[in-house]
């Protein structure tokens, strides 16, 4: 049995140098592009991991409301208002805010990230927050982020290893004047291109580390959940429909959604990325187009003698391909 070998593969074979050139050119501009989505997807998951940590059918929040690191607070009323609505079971309220957090070791202060929730009505999906949610009704007593950065000092090893809990200062942005609070426990959920580390307390809590700052009334974010079979795209409709417009209302997916939106297209390190992917795919249309030139420079007589013996050009666009 006769087996025919391919005209490309045989041109191939003739110039391996070229060919293994062409392959590497290729592959790395291949690499290129991972590398690339990768940071793309680092940055986007760490923006969205708290949002992926919530329980909740519908989030609430304000209608100035640009990111997690960048938001404006709405009347709680707001929330209230949507419990009054055919479908949804409950609400939960939460505040958030940076504050400076000395380090107890060198006596440095970094920025965190604070959460504060209503023990009554937990927020967090995250199995460790919902273990120690009755630590957290104790007031001045805190969750620590093991997986904050380290320039907050050993909290998680003082914690786990001593099996003490560490007392620390927290000082709003606004005020020189520190608040102390005990860690009660640990739970995990890491740092992001925002935020360096986190802090979850009760809303009794935050409102004491924020005391002038933050209106006992004024939230910023309203988690929305929904009775059992209830469709939530129809719900949102309604509340949107009905709530006046200062307030906005997402689902998981499409709070998460907006977080991405907000980190691609308004944040340097999301336009740098985009501008990288770019010149990373510009690239690697040069490289691909060169190697197709080359390939081509190198064989024209080649093709031009089937050509002229009656190849039509759709059989040498396969072979160049």
């Amino acid at each position: 049995m006769n087996f025919k070998i391919p005209l490309a593969w045989i041109q191939l074979a003739q110039q391996r140098i070229r060919f293994l050139v062409a392959v590497a050119g290729i592959a790395f501009i291949v690499l290129l592009m991972f590398v690339q989505l990768g940071f793309q997807d680092a940055l986007y998951s760490s923006a969205t991991q708290l949002h992926q940590s919530l329980k909740g059918d519908l989030f609430l929040v304000s209608a100035q409301y640009k990111s997690l690191t960048a938001n404006q607070s709405f009347s709680r009323t707001r929330l209230y208002q949507a419990l009054g609505f055919n479908g949804v079971e409950s609400v939960s309220p939460m505040y958030i805010g940076f504050a400076k957090f000395k380090n107890p070791v060198n006596g440095e202060k970094y920025s965190i990230y604070v959460i504060g929730i209503d023990p009554g009505k937990p927020i967090f999906k995250l199995p460790e927050v919902q273990k120690n949610i009755d630590k957290i009704k104790i007031p001045d007593v805190v969750l620590f982020d093991r997986n904050s950065r380290k320039e907050f000092g050993p909290i998680a090893q003082k914690f786990e290893q001593e099996k003490t809990e560490p007392t620390i200062e927290i000082f709003p942005f606004n005020s020189y004047r520190g608040y102390r609070v005990r860690v009660g426990d640990l739970f995990s959920l890491g740092p992001s291109f925002g935020v360096d580390g986190n802090l979850i307390v009760s809303d009794t809590t935050f409102l004491r580390i924020f005391p002038t700052s933050r209106p006992p009334e004024m939230i910023d974010i309203g988690a929305i959940t929904l009775k059992p079979g209830v469709n939530p795209e129809k719900v949102m409709e309604e509340l949107r429909a009905n709530l006046p417009n200062d307030v906005m209302i997402f689902t998981q997916k499409g709070f998460g959604n907006f977080e991405k939106q907000y980190w691609a297209t308004r944040t340097p390190i999301g336009f740098i990325l985009n501008l990288m992917l770019t010149m990373a795919a510009v690239v690697g249309v040069v490289i691909v187009y060169q190697i197709l030139y080359s390939n081509i420079s190198s064989q024209f007589v080649a093709y031009a003698t089937l050509k002229a013996i009656g190849y039509e050009n759709n059989y040498l666009l396969k072979v160049v391909m």
